[in-house]
């Protein structure tokens, strides 16, 4: 009975990057075994322990053989005849598939250590073809790696587009389309999750919507990269870089899929693209089972981006439809998101990256001078009924005034 550190742990490690977990593979053990030295048994599919001590994950070496479609269909073996090699060689990556024993030896059957230093993402064999999850892993850890400079090997991008191809990632659920996107989104480059699923022909089966937007061009005064599939992404590219939230970086992501249904005689104008979006966003939220919070903030972006946009030129009682039709009163934070997720939006063109935004200045001093204003006061005051709302609507349209005379 061996134990050896894998995976993810040793990676970082070997990079210089801090280690958030660790997993372990234990060589030379039975179930039997595990339990008797005081491990815990918590694995479904497979013999997976917890530690006495550290509470950290060993998983007994294994071997794995597929039987069916999809990340499912696999049938997995262990026993004290497992190895090291045997257990490394149905990991994914290179760069994963390296171990470290207790001496601080490293094991690297496959040339891990090497491709990290060419800052390389290679799959390991050819059975990488058989999970069709390893698509959104390549995809997520190029996301996270891109920005260190490493790139994904050109046969590993060919056995990607062979997945696709095959009809693979037809087979992915759902659930774990959208949990390996809402991990990417977080990290640093997350448009290059959807650049390389789009080179390799995924981004069409996965994000329909997103790959539709290629092609489609912007007028070039104002997005001098014309087209809206890249306009998307470098304002995506801008959302991390502003260090926001998944739930803006989604809703960026979505603003203007309406794009894609302007008819190409109208090109590049996009005339009412806001709300024509909205129903190709919840299509895609519904698909992948997208959380509440990020739906509806994806929805708000694309429906009122462009009065975002537009704020500076707003009359004061549009201001205030704007401000009810977000419910920022009600809703400050979420608001708050909307803006960020606007300003991504107008900083996602090239040459505009470091354009100040004084939209999103102009609108929150908007909503706290609207804010300020008493409806208990008013209802105080002796009106009744509708004329409440009438009075409330007028005095927060006049405080909303104060906010050109401000600038």
């Amino acid at each position: 009975m061996k134990t050896y550190l894998v995976g993810g742990a040793v990676r970082d490690e070997l990079l210089g990057l801090p280690v958030r977990e660790r997993d372990w593979v234990v060589v030379g053990a039975t179930p039997a075994d595990m339990e008797a030295a005081g491990y815990r048994p918590v694995g479904r599919d497979f013999p997976v322990f917890l530690h006495p001590e550290t509470g950290e994950e060993h998983a007994l070496a294994r071997t794995e053989r597929k039987s069916g479609r999809g990340y499912h269909g696999f049938v997995f073996h262990t026993g004290t005849d497992v190895t090291l090699e045997d257990d490394l060689e149905r990991r994914d990556l290179t760069v994963n598939a390296i171990a470290r024993d207790d001496d601080g030896r490293l094991v690297d059957p496959f040339g891990g250590r090497r491709d990290l230093e060419a800052r390389l993402l290679r799959h390991v064999s050819d059975a990488f073809v058989e999970d069709p999850v390893r698509l959104l892993r390549v995809a997520r850890f190029y996301a996270r790696f891109a920005p260190l400079g490493f790139r994904v090997a050109d046969e590993t991008k060919a056995l990607l587009a062979r997945m696709v191809a095959d009809g693979e990632v037809d087979h992915l659920v759902p659930e774990r389309v959208w949990s390996e996107t809402e991990r990417s989104l977080a990290l640093p480059g997350p448009q290059r999750f959807f650049e390389l699923l789009r080179e390799v022909g995924a981004l069409a089966r996965l994000f329909p919507e997103l790959d539709a937007l290629f092609g489609v061009p912007q007028p070039e005064t104002h997005h001098p990269e014309i087209d809206s599939g890249r306009h998307t992404l470098l304002a995506l590219a801008q959302a991390a870089r502003m260090e926001t939230s998944t739930a803006v970086r989604f809703a960026v992501l979505c603003h203007d899929f309406g794009k894609a249904l302007t008819p190409r005689d109208r090109w590049p104008a996009h005339h009412g693209h806001e709300a024509a979006g909205v129903a190709p966003v919840r299509a895609c939220c519904e698909r992948l089972g997208v959380p509440r919070a990020h739906r509806d903030l994806a929805l708000l972006a694309t429906r009122w981006h462009l009065h975002v946009h537009r704020a500076l030129e707003l009359r004061p009682a549009t201001v205030l439809d704007l401000l009810e039709a977000a419910d920022a009163f009600r809703r400050p934070e979420r608001f708050e998101d909307l803006l960020l997720a606007c300003e991504a939006d107008a900083r996602g063109r090239e040459g505009f990256e470091d354009r100040d935004y004084p939209q999103a200045a102009h609108l929150r001093r908007a909503l706290d001078l609207a804010r300020a204003v008493s409806a208990r006061e008013i209802a105080e005051s002796g009106l009744t009924g509708p004329a409440i709302a009438e009075e409330l609507r007028k005095r927060r349209i006049a405080a909303i005034r104060q906010v050109a005379g401000d600038r």
